[in-house]
């Protein structure tokens, strides 16, 4: 009988195909490259839970749709959604103008303290709630001259999001697809080339449905991935929100590993030397 070959661990070799380094965005380090949205969940009991759940660092929040201390009668997102833990990320969702984007992120500003990180959005039609290049350019613009760091929301054109990264966005945002569709990554062609051309972070926004779509965007080489309604509309968010996170984690490594060449035909995977 042969004798058995035990494969052994060397830490000094195998310790360099697991390292990666954080997500950083506008100088600050995160553990988590899955970023969620706090909306369209039951009630703020199921927000936490599913939150708690992604352990996403970065949470995105609707300031003209939720309440953040601006209304003292309704129920406050951050008393379930602490500030002390989560980077709180207010978003100009629900703008279709420059000018109320810019307005929202003062608003935001305001209620927290001072807060310059943003997520911008300015959007185009109710129907597609697609951006509206020429509102998002000027606003971004506007913003990051009034000392805002801006993740901004975009088309999936590799031209328009180089323009944003000049103009000192801290993070660039194309769709997969439509906000809220679930239909996945329409373009990946599109993504990756941005990915490839960009200096900051990219991010996926929009369209995510499951969880193989969100390991696929990081396959892509992406940064990170933002959703809310893959969670927040599965039939058992805090579920999925486990799943969300696992398969971020997944594409990273499987991005990071370098998949292998596809193949015309068949490779044997056995050797075929020495066969019995």
């Amino acid at each position: 009988m042969l004798p058995l070959k035990i494969a052994t661990f060397s830490p000094e070799v195998d310790a360099n195909f697991m390292t990666d380094t954080p997500l950083t965005i506008a100088g600050k380090a995160y553990k988590s490259r899955l970023l969620v949205g706090s909306g369209k969940y039951k009630n703020l009991t199921q927000t936490r839970l599913a939150t708690e759940v992604a352990q996403a660092d970065i949470i995105t929040v609707a300031i003209r749709r939720t309440n953040i201390g601006q209304s003292a009668n309704e129920p406050n997102l951050l008393e379930v959604i602490s500030p002390e833990i989560y980077t709180i990320l207010p978003n100009t969702a629900g703008c279709y103008t420059a000018k109320d984007a810019v307005r929202t992120c003062q608003l935001a500003r305001e209620l927290l303290s001072g807060h310059n990180l943003v997520k911008l959005e300015v959007l185009g039609d109710e129907k597609t709630l697609y951006p509206n290049i020429v509102e998002t350019l000027l606003a971004a613009k506007i913003l990051v001259n009034e000392g805002f760091e801006v993740m901004v929301y975009t088309s999936d054109d590799p031209i328009i999001a180089k323009e944003l990264e000049n103009i000192g966005c801290v993070a660039v945002m194309p769709l997969a697809s439509f906000i809220g569709s679930g239909q996945g990554i329409a373009n990946p062609a599109n993504i990756k080339l941005i990915k490839q051309q960009a200096g900051v972070p990219v991010l996926v926004d929009a369209g995510i449905g499951c969880a193989s779509d969100a390991a696929f965007a990081m396959e892509l080489g992406c940064d990170g991935v933002l959703m809310n309604s893959a969670i927040a509309n599965a039939q058992n968010p805090v579920l999925m929100a486990s799943a969300m996170k696992h398969a971020v984690i997944a594409g990273r490594e499987s991005f990071l590993s370098g998949r292998m060449m596809k193949k015309a035909y068949a490779s044997a995977s056995s050797p075929l030397e020495n066969l019995i």
